[in-house]
């Protein structure tokens, strides 16, 4: 069984978006492990504020069926996907991690790159799961968070997800 690791992030009606991703996430999975909620600006486009956290769960199932389950769970929230990534969205749910597994197939690469580009991945992850290891540096999250050097307006959100 590994651990698998799932950011997810919504700008569109993001409470109800985020409570409904993960009461889909443990209806699926079981037992969810969540990050505090972060609210950030869109990076890369104009838009509203982001909501964004980190959700761990334990599987059997293998990568790939996770990251169609997640697109299956964002289609089911209205998400449109396009070509160059950058817009609003009601839903985004990204596999960052299974396990230690280190892979680059077209459509899914882990550890996904996001982790270490974006303030509002790599916090929530390094909450959860300081002294974890990103698969390709070695480093701790918390020790990856410590340097980064990225974009880090995140304030924390009350937002209780049980």
């Amino acid at each position: 069984m590994a651990r698998a690791y799932v950011s997810i992030g919504s700008n569109i009606d993001r409470e109800r978006n985020v409570r409904s991703a993960t009461a889909e996430l443990r209806a699926r999975y079981g037992r969810l492990v969540l990050s505090p909620v972060y609210e950030s600006p869109a990076e890369g486009f104009e838009g509203d504020d982001f909501y964004n956290l980190v959700a761990a769960f334990d599987s059997d199932a293998p990568p790939r069926a996770i990251a169609q389950a997640l697109l299956d769970i964002e289609r089911a929230h209205g998400r449109e996907r396009r070509a160059d990534g950058m817009h609003s969205r009601t839903l985004d749910l990204d596999l960052l991690l299974y396990g230690d597994l280190v892979l680059n197939e077209p459509g899914l690469r882990l550890p996904r790159e996001d982790i270490t580009r974006y303030a509002f991945v790599l916090k929530p992850l390094a909450d959860i799961e300081p002294e974890g290891r990103h698969p390709e540096t070695g480093q701790s999250f918390a020790a990856l968070w410590r340097r980064f050097e990225g974009y880090r307006s995140l304030r924390p959100v009350a937002l209780d997800l049980r």
